[in-house]
C-alpha cells in the first residue's frame, strides 16, 4: 500500500536527469553532456551505452537552461480572439510555420474578445519569457505592454491596430473590401442594402461599416438607420437583425454581412424564410461555393496575414532596427451567385 502511494506521488514531475543517465551507463556526467549535445571526444562504444541509457530512461534534454544562457527561449506567443473561429486556423498555422523555420516553438491562447483576458494572457506569456508576441487585440489600450517591449519582447499586432502605443500592425483592407462589396451590390441594382456587423468598438467592424457608408454615399443613396445593425455576432442577435431588415413594406433587397459568423447566420435565415435576397459576406466561409446560390464574399488572406506578421516579428528578433509600420493587405471579391441576385 505504501509502495503504491509512493509510486503515485512520484509519477509526475520527476523526470530523469543527466545524472541518472550517467549512473545507468556507468560514465561521467561530462560524457553524457557531450553525447546529448553532439560534441566530439566520445568513443562509439561509450556513445552507444549512453544512448541506450537515454532510451531506457526516457531522458529528454532540458532546453530551458541552454536557451536562457543565450538570452532567448526560442518561443513566441500568439494571442487570438477565438480559437474556434475558422478564420484563425490558417493564420495560426502560418505563424507556426514561420516560427518552426526559425527553430522556435509557438504557444497560443484565446482572449475570447475580452480585453482583461487578453492582458492577462499576454503578461502570462511574457512571464514565461517568450521572445516575441503576435497579438490580435481585444482591447484598445496596450500601454501595459510598453515595459515588455522596452525590455526586448518583439511585438506585432494582427487584424487590428494596437491602442495608445506605436507598434507594428498587419491587417487587411477592411474599409476598401467592404466598400467594394457594397458597390458590387449597388452595381447590381440594389438600393436598400442592409449591413450587419460586429461590435462597433472592434476596429475591423468599424472600418467595414465605414466602407459600407462610403459606397452608399458614393452612389448618392441615403442610408436608413434601420438598415444597419452592429453588436455581438451570436446567432440569435444576428437572426433578429436580419429578420427585422427583411420585414415591412420596404425591406432590404440585399445584405452585406460584416464577418464569416454573420454570413453563416444570414444564410440560414434566408434559407428558412425562402427569400431570394442578395448577400455579400466579408470573409470566406467553408462550403460557401457549394451552396445554391454560392455565397459571394470579400475574401482576405488569413494565412498571408499570419505569415507577414511572423516574418516581421523575426526580423525584429534578428536585430533589424525597424520603425513601427502599418502593413495593409488587399482583399478580393469572389463572385459566386448570391451577390449577383437582382432586387426582388
Amino acid at each position: 500500500m505504501d509502495r503504491t502511494a509512493r509510486r503515485t506521488e512520484n509519477r509526475y514531475g520527476n523526470r530523469p536527469t543527466m545524472k541518472d543517465v550517467a549512473a545507468r551507463a556507468g560514465v561521467g556526467l561530462k560524457t553524457v553532456s557531450r553525447v546529448v549535445n553532439g560534441e566530439p571526444g566520445v568513443t562509439p562504444d561509450t556513445e552507444r551505452r549512453v544512448q541506450e541509457a537515454i532510451a531506457a530512461l526516457g531522458f529528454r534534454r532540458n532546453d530551458s537552461a541552454r536557451v536562457l544562457r543565450k538570452g532567448r527561449t526560442a518561443s513566441i506567443g500568439l494571442v487570438l480572439e477565438d480559437l474556434a473561429d475558422p478564420f484563425y486556423g490558417p493564420l495560426s498555422r502560418a505563424v507556426e510555420e514561420v516560427a518552426r523555420a526559425h527553430g522556435a516553438l509557438l504557444i497560443n491562447g484565446s482572449s475570447a474578445e475580452d480585453p482583461d483576458r487578453e492582458q492577462e494572457l499576454v503578461l502570462a506569456l511574457c512571464a514565461r519569457r517568450v521572445d516575441g508576441l503576435v497579438v490580435i487585440p481585444a482591447g484598445d489600450d496596450h500601454r501595459y505592454l510598453e515595459p515588455e517591449i522596452a525590455a526586448g519582447v518583439a511585438t506585432v499586432f494582427v487584424d487590428r491596430p494596437a491602442g495608445r502605443i506605436d507598434a507594428d500592425v498587419v491587417l487587411s483592407d477592411s474599409f476598401g473590401g467592404a466598400r467594394d462589396g457594397v458597390a458590387h451590390l449597388i452595381a447590381g441594382g440594389h438600393r436598400r442594402i442592409g449591413f450587419i456587423g460586429d461590435q462597433p468598438r472592434i476596429h475591423t467592424a468599424a472600418e467595414r461599416l465605414r466602407g459600407y457608408r462610403a459606397a452608399m454615399e458614393d452612389a448618392g443613396i441615403p442610408v436608413d438607420e434601420r438598415w444597419m445593425s452592429l453588436g455581438v455576432t451570436d446567432p440569435e442577435r444576428v437572426r433578429r437583425a436580419a429578420e427585422e431588415m427583411l420585414k415591412g413594406q420596404e425591406p432590404v433587397t440585399a445584405i452585406f454581412a460584416g464577418n464569416n459568423r454573420v454570413t453563416v447566420t444570414v444564410v440560414r435565415v434566408l434559407a428558412e424564410l425562402d427569400r431570394r435576397v442578395a448577400l455579400v459576406g466579408f470573409d470566406d466561409i467553408e462550403l460557401g461555393d457549394l451552396l445554391q446560390p454560392g455565397v459571394t464574399v470579400v475574401a482576405q488572406d488569413a494565412a498571408q496575414l499570419g505569415r507577414t506578421a511572423a516574418e516581421r516579428l523575426f526580423r525584429q528578433l534578428d536585430g533589424a532596427t525597424l520603425l513601427p509600420e502599418r502593413i495593409e493587405l488587399p482583399t478580393r471579391l469572389i463572385q459566386r451567385g448570391s451577390g449577383e441576385l437582382p432586387p426582388a
